[in-house]
């Protein structure tokens, strides 16, 4: 199955979603949306894609909403972004709730909507070159794409409505101290790092990586012993599946483990 504004590869078990709108910057319209929500049922219900690389295509990540459309819908835009936050909202909770982790590789700029992408993504790795800003508020227009919901818990509430209120743009390296995304490597060697990081998670304990999903992003609704208690829950489930059975066998036997995610 293809879509028309989202590029799907699957090599081994590494689904890849390259935004794939270069002409308008990797912007999010209608379509976008609609082909995200689609590919991310597709990765969430294929038990052999058990790591995610969200990417751009071109030299930017995604440059946010499209705005030049917006303009275009004219008295309609109010229900139409309705409809399209709903299909992109849908995607993104699809991505964070399934067991297969999501690694943002952010070739370029990542503006508006493509900021939020990223920071809701579980690992983020960016391009010495890239450059983040949240932009929204130079639009007259409010956050989305679950940032309001992520930024804060990746950072702090402190940070989190500078980015939004001045619209501070971060350079890579800038994100990586303030803890918006986990590396900036040198663009010559971008490539190479992301497809590492992505075979090493392809190759985990697929539905422990979903458990750890699952509990950090209850971490900041629970008091402490609701918490303990779903980590109790989590723990004792993976210690009864076959890659848990594995993973305890390995470490007694000194060696390394081989995982199937099942």
């Amino acid at each position: 199955m293809s879509y028309e504004t989202i590029a799907l590869e699957v090599s081994g078990h590494v689904a890849t979603l390259t935004l794939n709108r270069p002409d308008a910057a990797n912007t999010i319209n209608l379509q976008m949306a609609k082909d995200l929500y689609e590919v991310a049922i597709r990765c969430d219900d294929d038990p052999e894609i058990r790591a995610v690389v969200l990417t751009g295509s071109g030299t930017m990540f995604c440059a946010g909403g499209d705005l030049q459309a917006f303009k275009d819908i004219g008295d309609g835009l109010k229900s139409a972004l309705k409809e399209m936050t709903g299909y992109l909202h849908a995607g993104i909770s699809r991505l964070t709730r399934m067991d297969a982790p999501v690694i943002a590789a952010v070739n370029g700029m990542a503006a508006g909507a493509g900021f939020s992408l990223a920071v809701a993504a579980d690992l983020a790795i960016a391009k010495e070159s890239a450059a983040f800003v949240m932009a929204y508020t130079n639009a007259g227009l409010a956050p989305d794409g679950s940032s309001t919901f992520f930024l804060p818990r990746r950072i702090g509430d402190r940070r989190a409505r500078e980015l939004m209120l001045t619209n501070r743009m971060l350079t890579a390296q800038e994100a990586v101290d303030w803890g918006v995304i986990n590396q900036a490597v040198p663009d010559g060697e971008f490539d190479a790092v992301v497809a590492k990081l992505a075979d090493k998670i392809a190759n985990g304990p697929t539905r422990a990586f979903g458990a750890v999903k699952a509990l950090l992003n209850e971490t900041f609704e629970h008091g402490l012993e609701s918490q303990m208690e779903l980590e109790a829950r989590a723990i004792s489930s993976m210690a009864d599946t076959d890659d848990g059975r594995e993973g305890i066998a390995a470490f007694l036997e000194k060696r390394k483990p081989e995982f199937t995610g099942r």
